[in-house]
């Protein structure tokens, strides 16, 4: 059943409202930064009271505005929907409160620009997760790519500048292929409202189809940072610390997955995709991706690249588990969204923690920096066992249930190159946690963390991140929105 709710419409535009507020009291900084935790709180809060409608199965609706026949400005939240609109809404309070920590501990430059564009990134996802429609999805697609460049460019540098403009070059370039895909959809369908089994069959001949189903993985696939379209993703890491756990964690990439999981299942639907023969090629397209990636952490010295690469090869995952059109694969590559969300934020919340107290970026430099900052790199290394697959972490969870979606889907392939992938993960974390904990430093460290607005939400990402691995099927958790999307896009359960 569908509900006619504002409460969508809220949850984009409160973090709008605050980017405004924050630009009026620029040069107030404590009630600047009220107005982002105030924002934080009041969305999450919105999109949590959604929760008991869509786990009874209902739908939350709210039309802005009609465009063209067919095509309103329209906000529509599904268990899918409401699952990344969760995450992002919930993380954004965390990345708030470490913000403040960061940027003040570095007595950054233009905090007032950052914060607001912050805010605005926020109401981009938000719009983006609770879209209706491929031409709502778009225009917040766009509005994220924009609003995230002076983040990117925040240090402005050369550096920093050069890695901006390859950023939107990449970014806008997919943005393009994505609209016309969109066109043509529109032109052949004569729609664009997202369906549980998509609304594509039997609007085209099957080359067309196939051809659409790539451009759509193309435009969404520069954001999914998948291979050769993931350049710009390791460049944008010489963005402040927050930025870097916006761009892996919560808005961009994520938004670029959503957008493929969206194509599959609400624009083409299971059956369509089955048909034309394009899922079991997309799951190892994207393979090439997972392990390639994984390679290229191997040699990276700096913390933050290293990272950048296991985020690329990370969001394969997510993409294989749904290309993989079986039930365990689907699930599997939703929680993947939230369980690496989690690891990965603390990860970098980490990396950015050891940058305010010791200045250094660079795993070679980071002898026995475990001894110095014993919480901060505890936090990091059960990050490190979930982004590896080990039990009790969540990461377990979402690879086991792409291991189980490889063998009901009858690829042996795909399970020894997540096996593989999982080994490789091994090879290039746990030097990072040797060099923390076992090699010596020059000089026996003072032990030292960093500022409590840093060091707490690194902790309680680390902890959630236990959490779900030990008590995946809590109520209202993410694997219980996880199993309503599987029952809607395919009327099975788990």
């Amino acid at each position: 059943m569908d509900i006619i709710s504002i409460k969508p419409l809220l949850a984009v535009s409160v973090s709008l409202v605050s980017s405004m507020l924050i630009l009026v009291f620029r040069r107030h900084k404590n009630i600047r930064e009220s107005w982002t935790i105030l924002a934080s709180f009041i969305k999450f809060l919105i999109v949590a009271s959604m929760i008991p409608a869509i786990l009874r199965g209902d739908t939350i609706v709210y039309t802005v505005i009609s465009i063209l026949p067919e095509i309103p400005f329209k906000f529509r939240v599904d268990a899918f929907g409401l699952f990344f609109g969760l995450l992002a809404s919930f993380l954004w309070i965390l990345t708030s409160f470490y913000s403040i920590g960061y940027m003040r501990s570095l007595k950054e430059h233009s905090q007032t620009r950052y914060f607001a564009c912050f805010a605005v990134a926020l109401s981009a996802t938000m719009g983006i997760a609770f879209a209706a429609n491929l031409l709502t999805l778009f225009v917040f697609y766009e509005i994220l790519t924009i609003s995230v460049y002076p983040l990117v460019i925040h240090k402005e540098t050369p550096e920093a500048r050069s890695a901006g403009i390859k950023y939107l070059v990449y970014t806008l370039s997919g943005g393009v292929v994505l609209l016309f895909a969109i066109i043509i959809s529109y032109s052949f369908a004569g729609t664009l409202t997202f369906s549980d089994h998509g609304f594509l069959a039997g609007c085209a001949s099957r080359e067309i189809l196939q051809m659409l189903f790539i451009l759509f993985i193309i435009g969404f696939g520069v954001k999914s940072a998948i291979m050769p379209l993931h350049s710009w993703l390791p460049t944008a890491m010489i963005a402040p610390t927050p930025v870097s756990a916006l761009l892996h964690a919560v808005a961009v990439v994520k938004a670029g997955v959503f957008g493929v999981v969206r194509v599959i299942y609400f624009v083409f639907g299971v059956d369509l995709v089955s048909e034309l023969g394009l899922g079991i090629p997309l799951a190892y397209f994207v393979s090439f991706t997972i392990i390639l990636a994984s390679m290229f952490a191997l040699v990276q010295d700096n913390l933050k690249r290293r990272l950048a690469y296991s985020t690329i090869s990370q969001l394969s995952y997510i993409i294989l588990g749904a290309s993989l059109l079986t039930p365990h694969g689907l699930i599997g590559g939703i929680l993947h969204i939230a369980h690496h969300a989690f690891m990965k934020i603390t990860l970098f919340f980490c990396a950015g923690a050891i940058y305010v107290v010791t200045r250094k970026e660079n795993i070679s430099e980071m002898n026995g920096i475990g001894r110095r900052m014993p919480i901060t790199m505890l936090m990091f290394f059960i990050a490190v066992l979930g982004m590896c697959g080990f039990p009790p972490v969540c990461g377990f969870i979402s690879k086991w249930y792409l291991l189980l979606g490889s063998v009901e889907a009858d690829q042996l392939p795909i399970v020894v190159i997540l096996l593989t992938s999982s080994l490789l993960n091994v090879a290039y974390f746990f030097p990072i946690v040797f060099v923390a904990f076992f090699k010596k430093p020059e000089k026996e460290p003072e032990s030292k963390e960093a500022p409590i607005f840093i060091l707490l939400p690194l902790t309680l990402t680390a902890i959630i991140s236990l959490i779900l691995g030990i008590w995946p099927d809590a109520p209202y958790s993410f694997f219980q929105i996880a199993n309503i999307v599987f029952q809607n896009v395919t009327g099975g359960v788990i």
